[in-house]
């Protein structure tokens, strides 16, 4: 009897949950491709186009992480949520404790909330047709809701764009300005603050954000060059040229942006080795999830000899509510935070060693501290990799 009220009860539950339609010809890609292939050439080699529990690294070892570690909830239940920006067009966008008593018992195989998660129309993550197809942004809404639950969607076949006289004859087009002049509304849709678990707030980089006359897609898209939205040809016979940016949403994992993304000054004075980091970028440096880390590193030498290795980790470290170290996504409250601020710089002092006559001083970022790293055993190389920022040579 148990068994046929917890199955009515999930029925009900899931049922109330708020549907996405998106018909077969607009759901990939790959339907893009006709008119748009370079653009969705570039959108297939970023990010973006991982954005999907079996194809990221870092968020599938975190969502299992809370799933292991947090029995309140379970593992779909917390695909679900972060789905609400890795994969906004889920179908199903939030269960139930009904559904959780479901799920402890395992027999949620054949749940909508199963269903949706298994459906290859979210294997994309954010693909084409979850930009341009939102139709409004809600900023008037708490700061606590994001992502899907931040925007409504144009019926199936409407698309958005930066230009007003968009035409097409495979799907409908309408100009909005979070698609031209104020782009920083859609990219906050996601990017804008994380909250864990526990309702502790770990990253804010909405409010950290200071433009100074850049947008965020003017360093993660690019600025805006002539080139071809479309390859459809206009009544010249050519493909109409407008100014367009890539898609290629370039982050943190591209060596070339962090390439003098800070500046950097060494000197050496009565309490060690000073090293100022200029941040010129309109965010804070690392921002993001809580386990970027920029390295300073200094190589004391003398002659050709190493003498003495130091450094310095900027990053961030959190406990959980048993007062152990944990990720983010867990914490309670954050024990450690060292970043450079938008627009401003940080001094930080190094232990100079004695007998060296010269030191090499190098900044270089990090996706994840070793922290981090370890709890969520992540194995692929670039969560590792050190990206060169900029490196000098002090004689002392």
């Amino acid at each position: 009897m148990r068994l046929i009220w917890l199955l009515s009860m999930l029925g009900l539950s899931l049922c109330a949950a708020e549907v996405v339609q998106v018909g077969d010809k607009f759901k990939d890609s790959g339907k893009c491709k006709a008119c748009h292939s370079h653009i969705v050439k570039q959108w297939d080699n970023s990010w973006h186009a991982k954005s999907h529990y079996d194809n990221d690294e870092y968020l599938r070892k975190t969502i299992d992480y809370v799933a292991r570690k947090d029995n309140r909830k379970s593992l779909n239940t917390i695909k679900i949520e972060c789905a609400a920006c890795h994969n906004p067009r889920i179908s199903v966008t939030s269960t139930s404790a009904e559904y959780e008593a479901i799920a402890a018992l395992k027999l949620d195989k054949d749940s909508a909330a199963t269903k949706a998660i298994n459906n290859t129309g979210i294997s994309e993550g954010i693909n084409c047709v979850v930009c341009h197809n939102i139709d409004q942004i809600h900023d008037n809404l708490p700061d606590s809701k994001r992502g899907i639950n931040r925007v409504s969607w144009m019926p199936s076949g409407v698309m958005t764009g930066p230009y007003s006289d968009a035409k097409s004859p495979y799907h409908k087009v309408e100009q909005r300005d979070f698609m031209d002049t104020n782009p920083n509304q859609l990219c906050f849709v996601c990017h804008a603050n994380d909250t864990s678990e526990e309702g502790h707030r770990f990253s804010d980089m909405q409010s950290e954000f200071k433009s100074g006359g850049k947008q965020c897609v003017d360093c993660h898209m690019s600025p805006r060059e002539e080139g071809i939205a479309a390859t459809l040809r206009d009544v010249n016979g050519q493909p109409h040229k407008r100014l367009i940016r890539e898609h290629g949403f370039k982050g943190g994992h591209v060596e070339s942006m962090w390439q003098g993304a800070l500046n950097l000054d060494v000197r050496k004075s009565a309490r060690g080795l000073e090293v100022t980091l200029g941040n010129p970028q309109p965010h804070a440096l690392p921002s993001g999830f809580g386990s970027r880390e920029i390295l300073i590193e200094a190589q004391y030498m003398k002659g050709a000899k190493v003498v003495k290795n130091e450094t310095v980790s900027l990053t961030s470290h959190y406990l959980s509510k048993r007062k152990k170290p944990t990720i983010a996504h867990l914490a309670e409250k954050t024990v450690e935070s060292v970043s450079i601020p938008a627009q401003g710089s940080k001094t930080f002092t190094v232990p100079l060693s004695a007998g060296a006559d010269q030191v090499v001083v190098i900044v270089s970022y990090r996706l994840v501290n070793d922290e981090v790293r370890g709890l969520l055993d992540l194995k692929d190389p670039i969560w590792s990799k050190k990206m060169v920022i900029k490196k000098v040579n002090l004689k002392l």
